[in-house]
């Protein structure tokens, strides 16, 4: 295993109680550590195996590193994003789409369309960048066992054509882009741990790919936790994985999340207020660079970003058709109206 320059364990971006098992065990520098597996780690610590694989990556990365101003400035400008097909959607975005190089968090109940949009952004990523495109691959985490290959080869056939494919290439290329999306089948949250703990040696291999979609992240951490220190903890940890990919790797992190119901007592009555909020709770709403709520409204489909460092809060329309994520028949984004969300309505 390389080790970077001798240095103390304490300076390593490591939970209190594991840099303290390790004081206690007798290891001070990296260098203690330098001929230690993962598995004789955590059986030395007694700790699960990918809390001792956090440590081993830890020691693998390189010492700390600054660039200018300037420089942060131009790999903002060489940034790509991710056309959803819909124009409102990507106008909310900024302009082009989802942007490559942040952790983007899609919110809303179930019919709303996350994984249509999903599924839609792995064929998007694909187009080339003459044509707008990012021209790279996705990666797809399914944690709820709703991607359906079927489905992604319509949005791929009706992409292909947007783009004016030719009809005599079409299943070729439907086949080029089912090939360049990366499928995972998570049935737990251990998987869900250990493959994005395993992902840096996935990257290196496949340094073309420029969309990482988990769908959902909130599936298996909503039930079956009695100790939520640990949750937090797990998703913490699991947020920070998805912010180093999106900034070293150039890619867009979209995370789907679910709504759940959040009852909030009346002050000066014994009335309860029920109003539908994000899973995974208030610390989770810091885990992205931008957050967008779908919800339903006079039944037509609306995304609200609600969550930005450099967008303005709006509402739009968008529609889930045959074809994948479009606009509908006539958009007219809502007025904008901060003091009332429509999710309170």
């Amino acid at each position: 295993m390389l080790v970077p320059p001798l240095r103390p364990l304490a300076t390593l971006n490591l939970e209190p109680n594991i840099r303290s098992r390790l004081h206690n065990a007798g290891y001070r520098t990296t260098a203690d550590l330098g001929n230690v597996t993962a598995e004789a780690l955590a059986q030395e610590l007694g700790v699960p195996l990918h809390q001792a694989n956090s440590v081993v990556q830890q020691l693998n990365k390189d010492t700390v590193v600054s660039i200018s101003a300037l420089e942060a400035l131009a790999r903002e400008r060489r940034r790509l994003s991710i056309s959803t097909f819909s124009k409102a959607f990507d106008s909310m975005l900024g302009g082009s789409g989802v942007p490559t190089g942040r952790v983007t968090e899609i919110c809303g109940a179930p019919g709303m369309g996350k994984t249509q949009l999903g599924m839609q952004l792995c064929v998007n990523v694909q187009i080339p960048i003459s044509c707008g495109g990012a021209e790279g691959e996705a990666i797809y985490i399914d944690t709820e066992g709703s991607f359906v290959v079927e489905r992604v080869a319509e949005i791929a056939r009706a992409t292909y054509r947007s783009v004016g494919g030719s009809e005599e290439n079409e299943k070729e290329q439907v086949d080029e882009y089912l090939s360049r999306i990366h499928y995972f089948r998570i049935h737990g949250y251990l998987e869900q741990i250990a493959l994005i703990n395993q992902m840096d040696q996935f990257l290196k291999k496949h340094p073309n790919v420029k969309l990482m979609v988990i769908d959902s992240i909130a599936f298996h951490f909503r039930q079956n936790f009695t100790d939520m220190g640990l949750r937090t903890r797990l998703l913490n940890g699991m947020a920070q994985n998805f912010r180093r990919f999106a900034d070293m790797s150039d890619m867009a992190v979209v995370l789907m999340n679910q709504m759940t119901t959040r009852i909030t007592r009346g002050e000066q009555s014994n009335n309860n207020t029920a109003t539908l909020v994000p899973a995974l709770g208030d610390s989770w709403g810091h885990a992205s660079t931008n957050r967008i709520i779908l919800f339903w409204q006079r039944e037509l489909r609306h995304a609200m970003i609600v969550k930005s460092p450099n967008l303005q809060q709006r509402t739009i329309q968008y529609a889930v058709t045959g074809d994948g994520i479009r606009d509908p028949p006539t958009t007219n984004p809502t007025p904008n109206n901060p003091r009332k969300r429509p999710l309170d309505e």
